[in-house]
């Protein structure tokens, strides 16, 4: 996969390329950082935080976990070693209210904080990165808009 200057459009026509997006973007991000994850449902957010979580972990010898969207339950937690990942899916939330509730960004300093569906969130935060997911020639092919860091 090519380097990507910041908003440049990536294909993510295979899952491998999802996949190495994921890797691309674990070198980058750090403790802290927060992502957006925008698109329609079906377009690869969920597959590409597998992808990524997934990596943190082989990166340190641990075993794979199967990663699933916490569309029920809101949030998803993962432990790797000294690091957390929240995996929040706001799909059902409906008011501002709700995600402020959810204290989304109370402990974003010890954990790096992935979002599908941020639509509803009004303030953006420190140490965003925003990944757009969309769906090209009627559904056949697929890309992402990078937005937040140089690949």
């Amino acid at each position: 996969m090519p380097t990507a200057i910041n908003n440049e459009k990536i294909d993510l026509s295979s899952e491998n390329r999802t996949k190495d997006l994921a890797n691309k973007i674990l070198k980058k991000i750090k403790v802290g950082d927060i992502i957006f994850l925008y698109g329609e449902m079906g377009v690869g957010k969920t597959t590409f935080i597998k992808y990524l979580i997934n990596a943190f972990q082989k990166k340190n010898n641990l075993k794979l976990s199967e990663i699933t969207s916490p569309t029920f339950n809101l949030l998803n937690e993962y432990e790797i070693n000294q690091m957390k990942i929240n995996h929040y899916d706001l799909f059902r939330l409906k008011s501002v209210e709700e995600v402020k509730n959810l204290n989304l960004f109370e402990s974003y300093s010890r954990a790096i904080t992935l979002i599908e569906w941020p639509q509803i969130i009004k303030e953006k935060p420190k140490n965003l990165i925003e990944l757009r997911f969309n769906y090209e020639d009627n559904h056949k092919k697929r890309s992402v808009q990078v937005k937040g860091i140089d690949l």
